[in-house]
């Protein structure tokens, strides 16, 4: 994509009679991708943790959208038992999934470990998306130009995945181990698409990452100097969740995307701009990586993808 031809969300094509599931749908770049959704005629299922804050944003997308097709559902991506019982509500009321966005994310909390002992942001930024990805495939397999979206941030690119010590107990880093699930996204995102393609799956699995945009990812969790430098001081260079969205979006609608593919903004170091595809980090398409990433996550949320 061109900045002669900036994409924008009037080039979503028409989305009727199409199912999508949104992660932290009902805020940030998850709101303003199902306003978007549903604005070209979606069926957009807001998967949310905090139920009440789903229906309060359904009824603000409603209202500019009279007749938007939108049900909202509970689930914490940070516990696992809630992640397999909504797969369940969605398998018990879903034949079929056309995508799966998963966007939510958790940003530089203090250390905290979830029910199952991992590190609060691998867990809910990773794993809770590996295993709804796994737990959903077959319902995207029989979907229309099926596709799961990952979202990964240009962190993936400074990170490295601590195998030795997932979850902090010897040293954490707020940011650190942000970038950590920020890479484990990208390497997820790129292994999915390596087996998903040699099992001749039709679901295309596709990155994005948003560049700098200001949305309560940065002042929800961090605590001290990254919540004064993200969520103060530089929230002027930001840009709007209706932007940042914007490759989230080309990623899940547009005819031409490739699976595998990165799509990020256009502008000076990817912080702001139109969707254009952008360059995976080598680290996230390292073979021993993806391998090494893909069987701990198997393992840590028993979950095996059909393929």
């Amino acid at each position: 994509m061109t900045k002669q031809q900036r994409w924008t969300v009037d080039h979503i094509p028409d989305q009727t009679k199409r199912v999508f599931v949104v992660t932290g749908a009902n805020s940030g770049l998850g709101l303003a991708t199902t306003r978007a959704l549903a604005r070209r005629g979606g069926h957009v299922i807001l998967a949310v943790r905090d139920e009440a804050k789903g229906q309060r944003a359904a009824q603000e997308i409603t209202a500019r959208q009279p007749g938007a097709s939108l049900e909202v559902r509970r689930v914490d991506l940070a516990d696992l038992d809630s992640v397999r019982a909504f797969a369940d509500q969605v398998r018990f009321d879903h034949a079929r999934l056309d995508v799966l966005v998963n966007n939510a994310g958790l940003m530089a909390p203090p250390r905290s470990l979830n029910r199952q002992g991992q590190e609060l942001q691998f867990a809910a930024n990773h794993l809770g998306h590996f295993a709804l990805t796994g737990l959903l495939l077959d319902l995207l397999s029989v979907g229309t130009d099926p596709r799961v979206v990952s979202v990964t941030s240009t962190n993936h690119r400074q990170a490295t995945i601590f195998f030795d010590d997932l979850t902090g107990e010897r040293k954490y880093s707020p940011m650190g181990h942000y970038n950590q699930s920020k890479l484990a996204n990208a390497v997820f995102g790129w292994t999915l698409h390596q087996r998903l393609t040699a099992a001749g799956s039709p679901v295309r699995s596709v990155l994005a990452h948003p560049g700098y945009t200001s949305t309560n990812l940065q002042t929800s969790s961090p605590t001290g100097m990254v919540k004064l430098l993200f969520g103060t001081l530089l929230s002027p260079l930001a840009q709007s969740p209706d932007q940042g969205a914007l490759p989230q979006l080309y990623a899940a609608t547009e005819p031409t995307v490739a699976g595998g593919e990165l799509i990020g903004p256009d502008g000076m170091g990817e912080l702001r701009g139109a969707p254009k595809r952008v360059q995976l980090a080598p680290r996230a398409t390292d073979a021993e990586t993806g391998r090494r990433l893909w069987e701990l996550s198997e393992q840590l949320t028993d979950v095996r993808f059909a393929l």
